[in-house]
Order: C-alpha cells, then sequence, then structure tokens
C-alpha cells in the first residue's frame, strides 16, 4: 500500500490509522484499558507489519463507551458484554426493520 493509498482511507472508520498510545490518549484512558477490552475480545486491534497493535475510529468508538460504562462503576467484563449485547439488539432491530420493508403493507382478512 502507497501513501496515497492510506491517505485515501482516512475517511474509512475501519482504517487501523491509531496506534495504542494515540488512541489511549483520544481516549483519555491507558493502554493497559485498550489490552483489557482486547481480552475480553470487545475489540480485536489490527496488528502493523512491526507487531504493533493499531485501531480504528470504530473501535474508538467502542472503546469510548467501554469507557463510560466503566466510569460509572459497571466492572470491566460486564462493560463488554453490556455493549455486545447493545450491538446484537441494534443488529436485530435494523434485520427486524428491513424486513419490514421488503414484506410490504400486512393484509390481514
Amino acid at each position: 500500500m502507497t501513501a496515497d493509498d492510506s491517505f485515501g482511507r482516512l475517511d474509512d472508520d475501519d482504517y487501523p490509522a491509531y496506534t495504542m498510545g494515540r488512541a489511549a490518549e483520544i481516549l483519555g484512558t491507558t493502554q493497559g484499558f485498550l489490552r483489557a477490552i482486547g481480552e475480553a475480545r470487545l475489540i480485536t486491534a489490527l496488528r502493523s507489519a512491526g507487531g504493533h497493535r493499531r485501531y480504528s475510529r470504530y473501535q474508538l468508538r467502542i472503546a469510548a463507551r467501554a469507557r463510560e460504562l466503566v466510569d460509572q462503576g459497571t466492572p470491566i467484563e460486564a462493560a463488554c458484554r453490556i455493549i455486545i449485547l447493545e450491538d446484537q439488539l441494534e443488529e436485530a432491530q435494523r434485520l427486524n426493520a428491513a424486513y419490514r420493508n421488503t414484506a410490504g403493507p400486512s393484509n390481514p382478512t
């Protein structure tokens, strides 16, 4: 990938543009927190060619939600589970809405 290719992907929410240190700085947390939510399988950091963890903007939003819950006193494992369940609920609601749109209006007889 060339520098031009990388620059073009900066608007991509899934592009792993942030190092662990920068991600922790943006979130106002520690690198240990990022490792902990990784161990809890909430997010999986991608690895650079040198083996360093890299995070996307999407992953940072998830980590920020985890931090919000932890700051409110929720244990980290529970916070991760809550976020996973919130994500599953959102996906189910999206699929349900799509199904309703394709099924058309109901016509009870």
